[in-house]
């Protein structure tokens, strides 16, 4: 007589079949009988375990329930689109978006799990739509990687795409600080997708491992002098690399406002982006002495990311990291002593030339900082390094 027990093993299962087998002529209310049952339900529960019956295939699913309620091909078309899609997705020659998905589900009463092809799994509510977001310049920025079709179907399968886009946040909650004069009017979630792909990029690079004691002061003064040679943008990214931190040029997205920005990868890698939305070289080097200075005080922060528009870095809603990220990077860039001392004199060209070679950095930065504190946008704009950032990347 074989003893009921949980089955564990496939030899057990078979012995179990084998004993299951004996048993199939017991009479009612015997003893034998109470252990049918009872090894029946034992060898169920390791069949539902180790044998689990598969999901019905998608679209047959799709054409059982037409077969069901009489509907044509013409019927679909609420659901699926056109005729042409109808007919493309019954022949398995396109795959169902989630927004098919979604109107099959709720018009029809297929369950979510079979076309999903997920056991147990429901629809949640859509996490993206492509109207919230600047879709066109998305797609043809190439944001989703390996999409190859046009923008029609990326509106089709636009649920699908974002949330690919979206997944380098391995579902961390962001907390993004802008500095601007008011947040309605930028899209944040354009700036969402922009460091979605900045974040991507970051995680590509080959860098060493970061140590947050080798960026300090005096080494992001160092970097400031690197402003003084002609391919100066380009040594720095290099010299920030060897530091451990990833650097990305992404072009600014519209409605962003962007210019700089600092946060980590889900990885712990930390990053430094920047747009060159303004294609200068003052505003380069301040940009990127800003994000530093982020990097050295501020990203202990868990998930923050900081979004930098340079034009409005000092106004009094930014928050208080900003500020002093403005006001350490100002004095890094150019001791205030030095510049309360020097600025009165820097008058012209040649004062500007000579004091920049005194401070070891590029005269662009004097003449930028003369410029943004006079606001007065015209003066000396031979020196600021207009379209010459740009250039020196793509050299």
């Amino acid at each position: 007589m074989m003893e009921p027990k949980v089955i564990k093993t496939e030899e057990e299962y078979q012995a179990a079949l084998a004993h299951l087998d004996s048993l199939m002529d017991a009479a009612p209310g015997s003893a034998e009988e109470q252990d049918l049952e009872l090894f029946s339900v034992l060898i169920e529960k390791y069949e539902d375990d180790h044998y689990p019956i598969g999901l019905p295939d998608p679209l047959e699913a799709i054409k059982f329930r037409m077969e069901q309620q009489g509907l044509t091909r013409k019927d679909l078309i609420p659901y699926i689109g056109s005729q042409s899609k109808v007919s493309e997705v019954l022949n398995g020659k396109r795959p169902l978006s989630l927004s098919m998905i979604r109107a099959l589900h709720g018009g029809l009463g297929i369950p979510a799990e079979v076309l999903l092809q997920e056991p147990g799994r429901n629809l949640e509510t859509a996490a993206y739509r492509w109207q919230d977001f600047p879709f066109t310049e998305l797609l043809h920025r190439g944001y989703f990687i390996g999409f190859e079709g046009d923008l029609r179907n990326a509106k089709e399968y636009a649920e699908e795409l974002l949330s690919g886009l979206f997944s380098i946040f391995s579902g961390a909650e962001m907390h993004p600080v802008y500095c601007r004069s008011t947040e309605g009017n930028i899209n944040t979630r354009a700036l969402a997708a922009w460091q979605a792909l900045a974040m991507r990029i970051a995680e590509e690079q080959d860098l060493p491992a970061y140590r947050s004691e080798k960026l300090n002061p005096d080494a992001i003064r160092d970097l400031a002098k690197l402003s003084t040679y002609e391919l100066g943008p380009r040594f720095a990214m290099e010299s920030i690399h060897q530091m451990g931190i990833a650097f990305v040029l992404l072009d600014h997205l519209p409605n962003t406002y962007l210019d700089g920005a600092c946060f980590k990868t889900p990885s712990g890698i930390p990053v430094i982006g920047m747009t060159l939305r303004h294609d200068r070289l003052d505003n380069f080097w301040f940009t990127l002495i800003h994000e530093l200075v982020h990097v050295h005080r501020h990203l202990e922060l868990d998930n923050y990311v900081f979004f930098d528009d340079t034009d409005h870095l000092n106004h009094k809603d930014c928050a208080p990291q900003e500020q002093e990220a403005n006001d350490l990077g100002a004095e890094l860039l150019i001791p205030e002593a030095a510049w309360i001392e020097a600025k009165n004199e820097l008058v012209d060209s040649q004062n500007i030339l000579a004091f920049a070679e005194k401070m070891g950095i590029s005269p662009a930065i004097i003449a930028g900082r003369l410029r943004w504190e006079a606001g007065d946008y015209r003066i000396f704009s031979d020196l600021v390094g207009q379209n010459q950032v740009r250039r020196i990347f793509a050299s």
